[in-house]
């Protein structure tokens, strides 16, 4: 990273440091609405309880905490719920920029500063979390506004305070941050401006921009924060400007972290001169695996071809001191004893060794795996009353009247109807959230969308958010789908065999348009009978049908609904049960959505195919923990199960949101009524209702990890 120093050369500070010196602090606090340094005239800090407005919120800054890489780091709260935030501002002095390299920074900076995952998952991967970017269209400056790390540090501080790390506490350092680098740079990710980017390098990485958090027992947890995408932006076009950020570089940054920490500091005292890691002598650990490992990450040796690689080789690292005992106890042993019947011992206590070996091996690596399957899912609050600043108050929120949510309310768990566990989930809390549904029809869908943007209700719960205006937000919950399924007869010949358990969305797109009438059609191989395709009642249903397979076409639609009988799922299985009954050969096909179609045995849920991609079978069987097959007895509900990380790629799959207003003077009741439902409780309910929860649940077989959780 460039000096602070060298940044700004144009003003005459005392310190030659202008972002780092304090007296831009000292003008702000003498002279009230002071904005300009004193002496050299560098843009002050911000003065106390200055209120920032942004398109999501207003935020107050309070108190000035000091420099953090390339811009000045404030304490603060949303002014709407006083939820604390960190501030962090970026300079455009007018002196360093010119009037279009500040416009074209502060455009850049607003549609870049922050990611997300692009499919709206949450997941924790300790990266500080961007709740804005805002450009100051008056002033020379611009504000990132991220969550704030309580009673965190850069590990520059930390050196600075407590010297160096022991061995141990770097590897459980490299296996966080490995973790993180490897989901950025993997992910598909989403920045501000809805532009979606398959991974980014962090670009960044140093003692400055990795956050770290004690907890008990001296655990900690690191965050990465400050990426190079946004932090360069406000590096002056007159300075040298970074390389463009390299994944590999990543590692390689890391690497000189991993050796800093290890030695307490990056300087060598003997030679003032910068830490060099070539030098062996500057080393201080005895850890000799660890530090082969890190100088594979600076490129002293082979190096990794990904964060994963190296994750992956940090796992297996031998510990510290672990030598071959094996080899030193031959050695030492004594020459007069019969050796060849020690050789035989040791043999075969190296052969129980190398098994035992193994057997841990293995072991361990499924415990990893394990660890890493639930890792989104340990990251959760555990219940409802783990999550804070729930408003008090009386909350009424919709859904549309025959949509996924207005069945899953209406489910039991454990002889509780779900709209009772949810009307008061939190009774410290004193809020009590309303349900009531409103009715849509297939013309106009989005009547919950309207009812909160009208005021009428707090927030709504559903799927289709396409089209949501620019003053409300939306959080996802779960996953929801549609299952397309044929009539099945497991003891005679079946349409399902014939079709290969699949179909594809060209070939339900030609079905449900009437261009396609005879199953023989599609096939020479499939049986020469009518298909009789059925729709289901509601409009949610009927609007991502549309949407996925029809992909929205005006002429497509129009066949659709004039052409395909409309039915309920119940009506619709209830029929297929009579033909089959008769003996009849059926040619019926129809979808419905996940949550009613799941706890049937009528009609088999195809796998789907989107073009000429793998065709994906959401359904798996939990024991096998496999995708079904037509030889399995789908009437066993409770042996099957959605597999999340499967569902995810499913061309039928969508998520549920909660919809809610960005407007601050309103109470967040949506937005705390969702992060309830992301609590481990409430994916728990959800998922035991018929959702997909947005992660994996350990043990989902037995469901363990659900048991305590009501």
């Amino acid at each position: 990273m460039t000096s602070f120093g060298a940044i700004y050369p144009e003003y005459s500070c005392a310190y030659n440091n202008p972002l780092n010196c304090d007296r831009p602090l000292n003008t702000a606090q003498e002279f009230k609405g002071a904005k300009f340094c004193l002496e050299c005239g560098f843009p002050a800090t911000l003065p106390q309880e200055i209120e920032i407005k942004g398109n999501w919120g207003t935020y107050q800054a309070n108190n000035y905490l000091g420099v953090r890489g390339y811009g000045r780091i404030y304490s603060g709260v949303q002014v709407k719920d006083k939820q604390p935030v960190e501030i962090k501002e970026y300079l455009l002095p007018n002196r360093c920029f010119n009037e279009q390299e500040t416009l074209d920074r502060k455009q850049i900076f607003q549609r870049v500063g922050g990611v997300k995952l692009a499919d709206s998952r949450i997941q924790n991967f300790r990266l500080v979390n961007t709740i804005e970017a805002i450009a100051d269209e008056k002033a020379e400056r611009c504000y990132l506004i991220t969550q704030k790390i309580d009673a965190s540090q850069t590990l520059s501080q930390y050196i600075t305070e407590k010297g160096k790390m022991t061995a141990s506490q770097v590897r459980e350092l490299l296996n966080q941050a490995l973790q993180t680098l490897e989901f950025l740079h993997s992910q598909k990710l989403r920045f501000p401006s809805n532009q979606v980017q398959p991974g980014i390098a962090h670009g960044n990485i140093n003692l400055h921009s990795i956050l770290i958090k004690f907890t008990n027992n001296q655990n900690f947890s690191i965050y990465l924060c400050d990426l190079a995408i946004w932090e360069n932006l406000f590096i002056p076009s007159a300075i040298h400007q970074p390389a463009p950020a390299q994944k590999e570089k990543d590692l390689e940054s890391l690497g000189l972290v991993a050796a800093y920490l290890l030695a307490g500091r990056t300087v060598d005292y003997a030679s003032n001169q910068p830490f060099n890691p070539r030098d062996n002598q500057q080393w201080s650990t005895k850890d000799t695996h660890l530090k082969q490992f890190i100088e594979r990450l600076i490129g002293l040796g082979k190096p990794f071809i990904s964060a994963e690689a190296a994750r992956q080789a940090l796992m297996q690292l031998p510990k510290e001191g672990q030598i071959n005992n094996l080899s030193q106890s031959s050695e030492t042993e004594p020459a007069n004893q019969n050796f060849k019947k020690w050789y035989l011992w040791l043999l075969v206590l190296g052969c129980l060794l190398l098994g035992g070996g193994i057997f841990y091996y293995l072991l361990l690596n499924n415990q990893r795996e394990d660890s890493n399957r639930y890792l989104a899912w340990y990251g959760l609050n555990n219940k409802f009353l783990d999550v804070p600043n729930i408003p008090s108050g009386k909350f009424g929120y919709t859904g549309e009247n025959r949509g996924t949510w207005n069945y899953i309310i209406k489910q039991q768990v454990d002889n509780i109807v779900l709209n009772d566990l949810f009307k008061n989930p939190s009774p410290e809390a004193q809020a009590f959230f309303e349900y009531t549904p409103v009715s849509s029809n297939l013309e106009n869908p989005d009547k919950p969308i309207a009812a909160v943007v009208k005021g009428e209700k707090d927030f709504a719960i559903t799927s289709l958010t396409n089209n949501i205006p620019g003053q409300l937000d939306k959080k996802p919950v779960a996953y929801d789908g549609l299952l397309v399924y044929v009539a099945f007869d497991q003891q005679n010949d079946n349409l399902v065999d014939e079709l290969n358990e699949k179909i594809t969305l060209e070939q339900l797109r030609q079905i449900y348009t009437k261009k396609i009438t005879n199953w023989r059609q599609i096939s020479s191989k499939l049986p020469n009978i009518e298909i009789i395709p059925f729709k289901p009642t509601e409009p949610e249903a009927i609007s991502k049908f549309k949407e996925i397979v029809l992909k929205n076409d005006p002429q497509d639609i129009a066949l659709f609904t004039d052409k395909v009988t409309s039915l309920d799922t119940t009506s619709t299985q209830n029929q297929i049960r009579q033909e089959s009954d008769k003996e009849k050969r059926i040619g019926t096909i129809a979808f419905g959505i996940i949550s009613k179609v799941k706890g049937q045995c009528t009609g088999y849920p195809l796998a789907i195919a989107d073009d000429n991609k793998p065709a994906i079978q959401p359904l798996f069987k939990k024991r096998d923990r496999r995708p079904i097959k037509t030889s399995d007895d789908l009437c066993e509900h409770d042996d099957y199960f959605f597999d999340v990380n499967n569902f995810k790629s499913y061309p039928l799959g969508y998520p549920i949101f909660v919809v809610y207003p960005k407007d601050n003077s309103r109470p967040p009741a949506g937005f705390k009524f969702s992060e309830l439902l992301i609590t481990r409780q409430g994916q728990c309910l959800l998922n035991k209702v018929g959702l997909v929860p947005l992660q994996p649940i350990p043990d989902v077989i037995d469901n363990y990890a659900c048991k305590s959780l009501p």
